[in-house]
């Protein structure tokens, strides 16, 4: 039973674009390691940019600068 959890900040990614990961990481895994679909998970994080960092900074701060 493979669980998979993709963590994504919250950048206008649309449900669209979630189901679209969701489907393609079940079929990787599918393809790759033969799992079944019917018991592989696939959760989506979506973190506010307050709530993500990189070298000591959000990225809030690293996308406006200013």
């Amino acid at each position: 039973m493979p669980y998979v959890n993709i963590k994504i900040t919250d950048e206008e990614v649309t449900r669209e674009q979630k189901q679209r990961l969701i489907e393609n990481t079940t079929q990787m895994l599918v393809e790759i390691l033969d799992k079944n679909p019917a018991t592989t998970h696939v959760v989506i994080d979506v973190v506010p940019t307050d709530n993500w960092g990189v070298s000591g900074k959000t990225v809030t701060e690293l996308r406006n600068p200013g």
